[in-house]
């Protein structure tokens, strides 16, 4: 098999593996090449902070085999796979943010603002109420949860078509609706079922292990071949439907695709860490500032949720010394600003 190669242009690079080129401006290569030495090296650092505090030096030695000492069961079996999860789960929730304000063609069309987040949950709600609980019943909860919200909001948003706003408006209002039925669950559960079903609520990564991140993984990897298999039909479904129809992409099929793919990731994100706001929301849209792209990336929006998690569970770990707090929080006080910039740029739009 050939080595990939890459060819550079003026503002282009075309890279070639086998018979399939990708083309990608410099600049979008460069932003991800960045961000990806970024969540790197903060990586590194992520794992060694703690009580037990592990120099980046040995954190090396560790991941390259040469430290054997009692700093390999810190970093290996205590805090790796919650970093790694932070890295997954980030990445997650950026390609499904993508996906969605792709679809609206609006950035203020992300999962947890139109509704699949909550549905997500409810659905994991009603498996914890029901069967108990475990890693992969509530992952299938919370994908049925997602699937039918997204299945409702978008039977009530179509009118001859869907228009973003008016998707938005819809999500909005079957999110609030939603909230209010996961509440009336977790009041309904028992004590030990309903502080289990609060604090997921709020978003955590705490407690991670090598148990929830292989499987995480292995979702990704297949939810990504199902992303390769519809092929470049997102950024053609953004010139509209005629302009798609015209070009040859088949708009409702194509849409319903990437519609399951798109609540499949929340699906995955949200059993694994908690419905987690505003990564969705602010990833794609600083990612496509930063490449200066005309539309929203997957592959940009991926590896900035990514940064952004990881981020913010550092700051949840480390913020308030000892006293760890869940990553919503932080997540949801940093995207909030963020929200509030897009709803005044979209008015001034407007």
């Amino acid at each position: 098999m050939s080595a990939p190669t890459v060819r550079f242009g003026q503002r282009q690079c075309v890279i070639r593996f086998g018979g399939v080129a990708v083309r990608a401006s410099l600049r979008a290569v460069v932003v991800v090449a960045g961000l990806t030495a970024s969540a790197a090296v903060l990586a590194v650092l992520a794992i060694g902070f703690g009580k037990y505090h592990v120099v980046p030096r040995d954190v090396l030695g560790v991941l390259a085999g040469v430290n054997t000492s009692f700093d390999r069961v810190v970093i290996l079996e205590w805090r790796m796979p919650r970093m790694l999860m932070a890295l997954l789960v980030g990445a997650a929730f950026g390609v499904s943010g993508a996906i969605f304000q792709a679809l609206t063609r609006n950035p203020l069309g992300s999962p947890d603002i139109i509704g699949i987040n909550a549905g997500a949950y409810t659905g994991a709600l009603a498996i914890m109420a029901t069967v108990g609980g475990g890693y992969y019943a509530v992952a299938g909860g919370a994908l049925a949860g997602g699937l039918v919200t997204a299945v409702l909001v978008y039977a009530l948003s179509y009118r001859n078509g869907i228009a973003g706003y008016r998707l938005i408006v819809v999500g909005i209002a079957v999110s609030a609706v939603l909230n209010s039925v996961n509440q009336w669950i977790v009041i309904k559960l028992d004590h030990h079922t309903a502080v289990t079903a609060a604090v997921w609520q709020q978003g955590s990564l705490s407690g991670m292990t090598w148990s929830q991140v292989v499987p995480m993984a292995i979702c990704l990897v297949a939810l990504a071949a199902a992303l390769l298999a519809l092929g470049p039909q997102l950024p053609v479904l953004q010139l509209g439907d005629d302009a798609a129809g015209a070009l040859g992409v088949h708009p409702d099929r194509a849409r319903l695709g990437y519609l399951v793919v798109g609540v499949g990731l929340v699906a995955l994100a949200c059993a694994a860490a908690g419905p987690i706001a505003f990564i969705a929301l602010a990833a794609p849209q600083l990612a496509r500032r930063l490449t200066a792209s005309p539309g929203v990336a997957l592959v940009p929006a991926a590896v900035m949720g990514a940064v952004l998690l990881l981020v913010c569970d550092v700051l949840a770990a480390r913020m308030f010394g000892d006293n760890a707090i869940p990553v919503g929080p932080v997540t949801v006080s940093l995207g909030g600003s963020y929200l509030v910039y897009l709803l005044v740029t979209q008015a001034r739009r407007r």
